[in-house]
């Protein structure tokens, strides 16, 4: 157990290099575009956009509570807890996958139909992480924690690098958290997704992107999900 320790250690430090390298000038550009783009939207849209999504996440949150299951109270060890969450990221993979196929066959409507449909198959499958990695997610504390997971998947350089000092260093960090910034989340999140998502929409291609996408988001939010909860146990 101690030598896989160390292997994972290893990995934490490559993780770590990987999260605060730069984005490719592609995802550079399509930032500043859509930055500029959210800069013109009135602010009673961003409000109403930010509430949506607010909401939207927090009835996820509540139904991925009451629909993952407990684990029994047997100590495992940090490989059989990887083990498992790859097993339950394989699952939900291919969920997303058949999901994200469906919509974009469907074209415009369909397609603007993902944008729940993935979020909720994201946040349920964060939720089993965590109770993989033996957190209980009927605290608060543990929720918000999970949120930060997913906003240092999907989010640009500058605030991944805050993200992932807020999760590095999570017991000091909590304390200091009441809520989310559902602004910034929102934003963040959709800016991220918007450029792998676009073709999407478009019929004819819009099955092989959808289920290109939505395989490579959640096997990013799998990698973060695992090594975040990693360097929580480690306390790296």
């Amino acid at each position: 157990m101690a030598a896989y320790e160390d292997e994972v250690r290893d990995e934490l430090i490559l993780w770590q290099r990987k999260i605060f390298k730069r984005s490719s000038l592609l995802n550079r550009m399509s930032k500043t575009t859509q930055t500029k783009v959210n800069s013109l939207i009135p602010e009673k849209v961003h409000n109403v956009i930010t509430d949506s999504i607010k909401n939207m996440v927090k009835a996820t949150l509540a139904g991925s509570s009451v629909t993952t299951k407990k684990r029994d109270s047997i100590e495992v060890n940090l490989y059989e807890q990887d083990k498992a969450l790859k097993q339950k990221l394989s699952t939900y993979r291919k969920t997303a996958v058949v999901e994200g196929a469906g919509t974009g066959a469907g074209g415009i409507l369909l397609g603007l139909a993902d944008f729940p449909l993935l979020l909720s198959i994201k946040m349920k499958f964060l939720f089993e992480a965590a109770t993989i990695y033996g957190y209980d997610t009927n605290k608060y504390e543990e929720r918000l924690f999970i949120l930060h997971v997913f906003q240092l998947a999907f989010s640009s350089d500058e605030k991944r690098k805050e993200t992932f000092e807020t999760i590095k260093n999570w017991e000091l960090k909590k304390r200091e958290l009441l809520d989310m910034d559902w602004r910034v989340f929102q934003q963040e999140y959709r800016d991220h997704i918007d450029l792998a998502k676009m073709f999407q929409l478009i019929p004819g291609i819009g099955a092989v992107v959808g289920a290109y996408a939505n395989y490579n988001l959640l096997d990013q939010l799998g990698e973060t999900a695992m090594n975040a909860y990693r360097l929580r146990l480690l306390d790296c």
